[in-house]
């Protein structure tokens, strides 16, 4: 049996998300269906995270195993073929059968676009706030997620999860044009709806609702109902997944 690594992109708008759900459409199933129509067996994978509704990935790591040696080249050609236009497969390799697309990677990278001026060809893949914003006190305020590793505050009320512990290593506003920015997080891992939470409170930050004190706080306290609203999630991106040294 090999294990391969398949590395893909999609377009959340139309998808319930990553993870396969009863009576909804979501990229592990469309990716599921078009694996086991070339390999005519039943093919599972296991995705590197799960995104929520109307999440997209410019990069998403899964891995799934096939009894017999695969052409990598030829199968991402003939999976595009299949796979529906939102959803592109970018190139697959062979890895060792301990490499897990979940639990190898080391660090997972996110954006958020948002936009201060009305328009209606960013509208899609960016959220517009309309308002002054003080982003100097916004990126104070991020820094300070470094140093925190207990981010129950930003975790979706009533999550499976086993714990809220998470590092972050990098967290901070970039500006894309006069009236564009996103905001960049790397972490080991994140929690359901982290990002978009978080994204959120900085705004109250950045509002002046709010100072890095205030957004200590929110941290220190570990209650989400003191966070901030989560933002919507159709300016959300999954960025980057890394795994250090693949093994293959």
């Amino acid at each position: 049996m090999q294990r391969y690594f398949l590395y893909l992109k999609y377009d959340g708008t139309n998808f319930h998300g990553w993870q396969v759900q009863p009576n909804a459409r979501t990229v592990q199933e469309e990716v599921e269906k078009a694996l086991t129509t070339l390999l005519r067996r039943d093919t599972p994978v296991v995705g590197a995270g799960r995104t929520d509704t109307g999440v997209h990935a410019r990069m998403m790591v899964a891995h799934f195993d096939a009894d017999e040696g695969i052409d990598c080249q030829q199968l991402v050609y003939r999976l595009n073929g299949l796979l529906p236009r939102d959803v592109s497969a970018d190139k697959a390799m062979p890895v060792s059968s301990d490499m897990h697309a979940r639990f190898s990677a080391v660090s997972r990278t996110y954006h958020y676009y948002v936009h201060q001026r009305k328009d209606p060809f960013m509208r899609a893949y960016s959220c517009g706030l309309f308002y002054a914003l003080d982003f100097d006190a916004m990126n104070r305020a991020a820094a300070t997620l470094t140093e925190y590793d207990d981010f129950a505050a930003f975790c979706k009320s009533n999550s499976d999860v086993k714990t809220t512990l998470c590092k972050v290593t990098e967290a901070r506003w970039v500006r894309d044009g006069e009236y564009s920015w996103h905001f960049v997080i790397t972490a080991n891992r994140f929690l359901r709806n982290m990002v978009r939470a978080i994204v959120g409170t900085l705004i109250e930050v950045g509002r002046g609702r709010t100072d890095v004190e205030g957004f200590r706080r929110v941290i220190e306290g570990r209650q989400r109902t003191k966070a901030g609203e989560s933002v919507p999630g159709n300016a959300l991106f999954l960025e980057n997944i890394e795994y250090g040294k693949v093994k293959s």
